[in-house]
């Protein structure tokens, strides 16, 4: 099981690249960087960083691990640019992205930028031919494509990347339709969830591989969870107590390893923790050194 490091992209980026080197050289497996342009707040007054760029950097001054968007925003870019920066950063990296893309779901940011948002359903009819076209351009000598959304005629993409394919992530949960797009075409499927929320999820995902005659064995599956882990039992009462509204592990390495293990249990390959948690309980380099040294080697 793989443990990913998922920085928020409102730090400054030099503390972004220190804590990108000191997860790689303590035995983390990935690194993760949201895609957006604003926060999803009343407060619209925050730094935030572009999420491509910042990959970019990392590419460059992390060694080893494995690094991509959680997850790029598919209205935010062309698809036949997105699959331009992704060989591009593949190349920076020795052939190490993950190109993680969902539909885009942000309606402010949408707003603000004038980037075209409409219906759920008008988005998802765009991530499909998406990811089509993002898959034919990363594969193929040439592109054709004529769909209701994007046009490609003869369209090449060179430099292929690195590896070959470039592992594409989905992320998101909708049953229907992204879930059914997963099982086309991704070779990851991420979602932010509780293990008993996954394996329900992983069950319809296996439904639609069965549908289109995929083995669901070729798609991995990893889950994203705030961590709060200390050895400070006065760190954990207070924690325990934050309503996060979100899938939460809160205690010492030994619960949070019983936690891991019912991920793992239901065929979770691996757990992405945002560091906004693991700073949450003072040291973040120690939460993150605390995780790594007595959680993960629990499953590895």
């Amino acid at each position: 099981m793989r443990f990913g490091f998922w920085i928020m992209n409102h730090q400054p980026t030099d503390h972004v690249i220190e804590y990108g080197q000191h997860a790689e050289a303590t035995g983390w497996d990935s690194l993760w960087y949201a895609d957006h342009f604003m926060p999803n707040d009343e407060n619209v007054d925050q730094p935030v960083y572009e999420a491509w760029s910042v990959l970019a950097a990392l590419a460059v001054s992390v060694p080893r691990v494995r690094l991509g968007p959680m997850v790029a925003g598919n209205t935010y870019r062309n698809p036949a640019l997105t699959a331009k920066i992704a060989a591009t950063i593949d190349h920076l990296s020795g052939g190490r992205l993950v190109l993680g893309i969902g539909a885009g779901w942000q309606e402010n940011e949408h707003a603000a930028y004038g980037f075209d948002f409409g219906t759920l359903r008008s988005r998802m009819d765009r991530f499909d031919e998406a990811v089509e076209i993002i898959s034919s351009l990363l594969g193929n000598h040439r592109t054709n494509f004529a769909g209701e959304h994007y046009t490609m005629t003869e369209a090449p993409l060179d430099p292929k990347p690195v590896q070959s394919p470039i592992p594409l992530l989905i992320g998101g949960g909708g049953r229907r339709r992204t879930l059914r797009t997963t099982a086309r075409w991704a070779d990851e499927w991420n979602f932010w969830g509780t293990p008993e929320s996954i394996e329900e999820l992983c069950g319809v995902l296996d439904g639609h591989c069965e549908d289109i005659g995929r083995d669901p064995a070729e798609i991995s599956r990893s889950a994203c969870s705030l961590v709060f882990i200390s050895d400070d039992s006065a760190a954990l009462d207070r924690l325990r107590s934050v309503d996060t509204g979100r899938a939460t592990i809160v205690g010492t390495p030994d619960d949070v390893s019983e936690v891991v293990e019912q991920y793992r249990q239901i065929g979770v390959d691996e757990l992405i923790i945002p560091d906004v948690s693991l700073a949450s309980a003072g040291d973040k380099k120690h939460a993150m050194d605390l995780l790594i040294n007595e959680v993960a080697p629990n499953f590895r």
